[in-house]
């Protein structure tokens, strides 16, 4: 009586090539993110050089107040505010970051278009391109600065962007992987900020 062994099953090619492909992609993807929290500011930008304007993007605590100290210290010509509610004057945004200095409504214009930082980049370039400025200083939460200096400087190439960075005190960037809420903050803008890199990937490509 003839005795037949089965054939050894052989490798999955394919199996073992999605398997090395999923490992180096989540590699690439922690090494990435670690490179992306590493250009987080955990402290402030010891450069004080004046500019021509001051630019405050909305949406978090502190920004506000932060560039009104800045214009205060005449580090700036003027202060734009993108970003802003539609039917929010001057007067009315003062009142909300409770300031009453008065004496600067002459120096603080406000844009209404942006809805995204890619928003408040176009709609910064444009009011800077008719005050005929060359220099800015951008004020926004520390988590948002990488993406928003990679889009100011991707639209505005021509123009000096100086990081001025604000710290929320519910941010947490040391450990940041202990404190659930700051880790999901981190996770949300690294994915952003990897999509507004391919983005201008593409249009770099598509314009060639």
């Amino acid at each position: 009586m003839a005795i037949f062994r089965r054939p050894k099953p052989r490798p999955s090619y394919k199996i073992l090539f999605s398997t090395i492909v999923s490992l180096l992609t989540a590699g690439f993807l922690v090494i990435s993110l670690l490179q992306f929290v590493n250009q987080i500011p955990n402290s402030a930008n010891p450069d004080d050089t004046a500019t021509d304007a001051i630019v405050v993007l909305t949406g978090g605590s502190g920004r506000l107040e932060e560039g009104l100290n800045l214009l205060t210290e005449k580090k700036a010509k003027k202060l734009f505010v993108s970003g802003v509610y539609r039917g929010v004057d001057v007067r009315r945004l003062l009142a909300l970051s409770q300031s009453n200095r008065q004496d600067l409504l002459c120096c603080i214009e406000l844009g209404y278009a942006a809805a995204s930082t890619k928003g408040n980049a176009a709609e910064t370039k444009a009011w800077i391109k008719a005050e005929g400025y060359r220099s800015i200083r951008l004020v926004t939460a520390s988590y948002h600065m990488p993406r928003s200096i990679k889009e100011f400087r991707y639209q505005m190439p021509d123009v000096t962007v100086i990081p001025h960075s604000v710290f929320p005190e519910q941010f947490k960037r040391d450990k940041w992987w202990l404190w659930p809420g700051t880790a999901n903050l981190i996770l949300t803008e690294y994915f952003k900020y990897l999509m507004s890199s391919t983005r201008h990937l593409k249009e770099q490509l598509a314009a060639k």
